[in-house]
């Protein structure tokens, strides 16, 4: 056999000879080419033999060794010297085979009274794990490639974690994070979680926290945990719509869904159907505690914990729609109320002109979260509702640029913009699209930022390259307007100081 295999030849190798032969020619030439034409070439006439020996038909293609063995050993099962059975089914298979999984090589090498019986039968404690999945991976020992749908891939990774088959565990990731999507992505993220994919748990989570508040849906909200939900609701990339009351809102039709789990209808009556839940449920109890102080509220109680009050309660329709509902304890709010106070104070008696160095873990725990979906291209000009310590932000987008303008001037309310000469504040705009399935087509960054703004001074924070610009666009924006430990800043004169030595000041 192995004399016989030596005369043959792949057709892929076989083209490569002739293309290198081609080549080979063109560059040197053939010496018989230099002679008279009415003199024969022996090369000629050599190739003409060689090519008669070759006449041979090719069109059958013959089967390749993976393929024999996948079809013969396995599914024939072939020369087997070992049955294993499980969850009522045999397979007949080779212990030779079975030994690239770490299960069943220590099964075979060690003293195990298993390594010498001819019948296993394996004990399946995994419930994600059926006969398929076994079929698939006892399969993927015999051949090269192996297709896993991602319907069947939480399946053959719970049977590849127990056989310990390394190469398909990561072939099921890879599957999994190319296939996140509002269907798959609670389940691949719990999914990971009990098998150990650390890398499917995170890109889980970012899909989770680009798509959440972009592209609310209420299959995917039913199946949100609370321990999910409260990694998203705490996390500074959150990509939030509007302004931080839609993630306390997004949070009360998530509660509701959880605690309501037939209702069915549409995103657009949930809200109200929430609402009506609630005031139905405080007429009916007489309840006047708020609801996450009962027992049916409490597993909600560290997901709300996570909400920046402090956004919420400096715009007076938001703040009586906190006291209307009564979800959250007075003293939660009454801490943010005083805080806010004293903040508003420092800003305008004491000189606090906002963040003046920096402090990434402040500004990741405790930014402002706001954003804009640009459905498409052309000329948008917003504010971001709320006080923010009399700084009016206005935000552009015009001819591909995002500007921020300090907004002074031109105010209807005198005492509602603070007049200082400066204003400082910490930003990271973030813009992104997203296909149907809900992954970033593009997507853009500043980074974390210091800027310093005089009044109505404007400042360009992103010149977009228009071949990477997909719509509808969503811009997403963190803020710090005020100094994160002001009773220890220093004072006026030494701050002025400090920005103009300041490398990462930014000025128009």
């Amino acid at each position: 056999m192995g004399i016989l295999g030596s005369k043959f030849q792949s057709p892929s190798q076989g083209l490569e000879d002739i293309a290198e032969g081609t080549s080979t020619n063109r560059k040197h030439g053939c010496e018989c080419k230099k002679r008279k034409r009415n003199v024969p070439c022996d090369c000629e006439s050599e190739q003409e033999e060689d090519d008669g020996l070759l006449d041979t038909p090719r069109r059958k293609k013959l089967k390749s060794t993976s393929r024999y063995i996948y079809q013969t050993l396995f599914l024939n099962g072939e020369n087997s010297d070992i049955r294993i059975c499980a969850l009522g089914q045999e397979w007949n298979l080779h212990k030779v085979y079975l030994c690239q999984s770490g299960y069943f090589s220590s099964m075979f090498s060690g003293s195990w009274k298993e390594s010498n019986m001819m019948e296993i039968n394996l004990e399946i404690p995994d419930q994600n794990i059926d006969t398929e999945a076994l079929q698939v991976v006892f399969g993927s020992l015999y051949r090269d490639d192996v297709l896993i749908k991602p319907s069947r891939v939480v399946s053959i990774l719970a049977a590849a974690c127990m056989l310990q088959l390394d190469g398909l565990i990561q072939q099921c990731g890879e599957t999994m994070k190319e296939n996140i999507s509002t269907k798959t992505a609670c389940g691949y993220y719990a999914c990971a979680s009990i098998y150990g994919l650390d890398s499917v748990m995170k890109k889980c989570l970012e899909w989770l926290l680009n798509n959440l508040m972009t592209h609310q849906n209420v299959e995917l909200m039913k199946e949100l945990s609370a321990e999910v939900m409260e990694l998203l609701i705490q996390s500074s990339d959150l990509f939030v719509m509007q302004v931080e009351m839609d993630v306390y809102t997004a949070l009360k039709k998530w509660m509701f869904l959880q605690l309501n789990t037939l209702w069915d209808g549409p995103i657009k009556q949930l809200l109200a159907d929430a609402d009506a839940w609630l005031c139905k449920r405080r007429t009916d109890l007489c309840e006047k505690e708020p609801f996450l102080d009962t027992e049916d509220g409490l597993p909600f109680r560290s997901v709300f914990k996570h909400v920046r009050l402090q956004y919420i309660i400096n715009d007076l329709a938001s703040a009586r729609i906190l006291e209307r509902d009564n979800i959250l304890p007075p003293d939660w709010l009454t801490s943010v109320y005083k805080s806010q106070w004293f903040a508003m104070l420092r800003t305008e008696f004491d000189n606090d002109n906002g963040p003046h160095e920096a402090n990434k873990d402040e500004f990741e725990r405790s930014s402002m979260r706001c954003g804009r979906k640009l459905t498409k291209d052309g000329d948008y000009c917003w504010r971001w509702t709320g006080f923010n310590f009399g700084f009016d932000l206005l935000v552009t987008y015009t001819n591909r640029f995002i500007v921020f303008k300090r907004n002074t001037l031109s105010q209807p309310c005198g005492g509602a913009v603070s007049l200082q000469p400066r204003r400082h504040l910490a930003y990271r705009l973030r813009l992104a699209s997203f296909d149907s399935r809900g992954k970033l087509v593009c997507s853009r960054s500043t980074g974390y930022q210091l800027l310093t703004l005089e009044k109505d001074q404007e400042y360009v924070v992103m010149n977009l390259d228009s071949r990477l610009l997909s719509f509808p666009l969503y811009v997403c924006c963190n803020f710090l307007y005020t100094s994160p430990h002001s009773d220890q800043r220093p004072d006026s004169s030494e701050q002025e100081s400090i920005w103009t030595k300041n490398p990462n000041q930014k000025h128009v």
